[in-house]
């Protein structure tokens, strides 16, 4: 209507100490945000559009049929899906989870990952270093990963090639462990100190795996609750890049997280590659998506101790094992370190 109207005002409904009304024509009942609406309302009119009169009150401006309503349902209805299964736990999902009135669901927690480095010539950073040793980069790296990928890392620290010391070290774990990354030991020429407890305390296979950086690895289960362990090359970027290609998986697989792997995506590589045909190849690179495309280009060498690359670098360049080289303009297959997935 164009005209103001005045009608009376019957009672008044506020959250969650409402009366039910039953509200004939021609009435009117003051109700707070929230609050359920009376039987027969259709529309709710602004305390600005109305002189705000108590008995009586004025409405100087019609809504609309349903205006200013929220109707039951319109946010989630009986029957949808709230959650994916290997959704995280954060604060929007708690959120929806408790306007629901879920005060339970079943999760799985973040699973705890100790982490390990072996090697006599391994010493803390920030502490002297001799001409026969180097600092331990590796546990620092994979603690970091785990924690980046959710789980609860625990950076053990450093064991010397003592397989007394690993074997304390290893027993004294165990307990808080759902998973153990170690680094170092595993290579044909090492010390067969990580192999010759591992053996003692579960059941542990070491294979050469056809990929570079990152040959020599060992998988298996340890202790009396079957605690799976991933052993892993000393070499820093062996290290880093064997967590990408078979911890990183296992760790969301045991969150339920999927996928379980980081997908691959495709760039242009600007860059000529030589790489060993029969071992499949992961090369530091720079990712970066352009008005042009995407785009990868290789960083630094092949080496498997050279760091500097690594932490320039935000992705792997994947060369399959039946390839020698790639050539620059081709398109290939990348992983893409810094992307959420």
């Amino acid at each position: 209507r164009a005209d103001p109207v005045t009608l009376p005002v019957v009672g008044e409904s506020a959250a969650g100490q409402s009366k039910a009304y039953a509200l004939p024509r021609g009435q009117v009942v003051k109700i707070m945000t929230g609050a359920p609406m009376p039987a027969g309302a259709d529309a709710v009119v602004p305390i600005e559009w109305t002189d705000a009169g108590r008995a009586k009150v004025s409405i100087l401006q019609a809504p609309g049929l349903g205006q200013h309503v929220r109707p039951r349902g319109e946010d989630v209805e009986a029957g949808d899906r709230l959650l994916d299964e290997g959704a995280v736990l954060g604060p929007r999902e708690a959120m929806i989870l408790a306007a629901t009135g879920y005060a339970h669901v079943t999760a799985r927690p973040r699973p705890r990952v100790v982490v390990i480095s072996t090697g006599s010539e391994l010493r803390e950073p920030g502490t002297p270093l001799g001409f026969d040793s180097v600092y331990d980069a590796n546990s620092f790296a994979i603690a970091a990963a785990a924690r980046q990928a959710d789980a609860i890392a625990y950076r053990v620290g450093i064991v010397s090639d003592d397989p007394h010391q690993l074997m304390a070290a290893l027993s004294d774990q165990l307990i808080r462990a759902d998973l153990v990354v170690t680094s170092g030991g595993v290579s044909k020429g090492d010390y067969d100190v990580v192999k010759e407890v591992l053996s003692r305390l579960g059941t542990v296979e070491f294979a050469e795996v056809a990929m570079q950086p990152g040959k020599p690895q060992g998988f298996g289960t340890i202790g009396d609750d079957s605690t799976p362990i991933f052993t892993l090359p000393g070499n820093p970027v062996s290290s880093y890049i064997s967590f990408e290609v078979f911890v990183l998986p296992a760790i969301r697989r045991m969150m339920g997280r999927l996928p379980y792997r980081r997908p691959l995506v495709q760039a242009m590589c600007t860059a000529a590659i030589t790489s060993p045909r029969g071992r499949k190849q992961f090369v530091r690179g720079h990712f970066e998506v352009t008005p042009r495309g995407a785009h990868v280009t290789p960083i630094g060498g092949h080496g498997s101790h050279l760091i500097a690359s690594l932490s320039q670098s935000n992705s792997l360049i994947v060369v399959p094992a039946a390839s020698s080289a790639v050539e620059e303009g081709a398109l290939v297959d990348v992983l893409a370190l810094d992307r959420n997935f």
